[in-house]
């Protein structure tokens, strides 16, 4: 049994209206999806509550390209960190994971969030680096365009350092769950 989890984060219908290479972000992080239930990984869906009356509730669900299979799990998140107020931490020591596979949406929120509690919470870290996705920005936003803040935190998580953990930034195509 492999010892790694894939984290898929907030990858919600809803939430990803207008997110940057949404569709090329899904294509990426189904076949990951695909390759760690074939290696026998655990995959974990976090799934942002949102409360709001105006959103149909078919929206708030994992969208339709990521779908969790039967078998994986979906858990409920009113956070950033995935870890926080959550047994995601339970989950995956229960399962004997020490190293998490991280996608999702929100770059520099819940994906940043949840990359640094796994790290804080004793788990090695891979970021695939083309399965994460943000809002895109009005052209006249003060704040980064979409890609500039994807292209940010690769670079920030290939440099980070957290005593006693691995951190690796990779292409999705690049991630194996059957070998560290």
């Amino acid at each position: 049994m492999p010892d790694t989890a894939l984290l898929v984060v907030d990858l919600q219908s809803a939430l990803l209206v207008g997110a940057h290479d949404a569709e090329g972000c899904l294509v990426r992080v189904a076949a990951l999806a695909g390759r760690a239930r074939a290696a026998g990984a655990p995959v974990v869906y976090l799934r942002q509550r949102v409360d709001h009356p105006d959103v149909p509730a078919d929206l708030l669900e994992v969208h339709p390209a990521v779908a969790p299979h039967p078998g994986d799990t979906v858990l409920e998140k009113d956070s950033a960190d995935s870890f926080l107020g959550t047994s995601l931490d339970e989950l995956l020591r229960g399962r004997g994971v020490r190293r998490v596979v991280l996608t999702g949406y929100a770059t520099e929120y819940c994906v940043d969030s949840t990359g640094r509690s796994a790290l804080s919470h004793g788990y090695d870290l891979v970021l695939a680096a083309d399965g994460h996705t943000t809002p895109t920005r009005p052209a006249d936003s003060p704040l980064p365009a979409a890609a500039q803040v994807v292209v940010h935190h690769n670079a920030l998580f290939a440099t980070i350092l957290y005593a006693g953990r691995t951190v690796r930034v990779l292409p999705a195509a690049e991630i194996d769950f059957t070998t560290r």
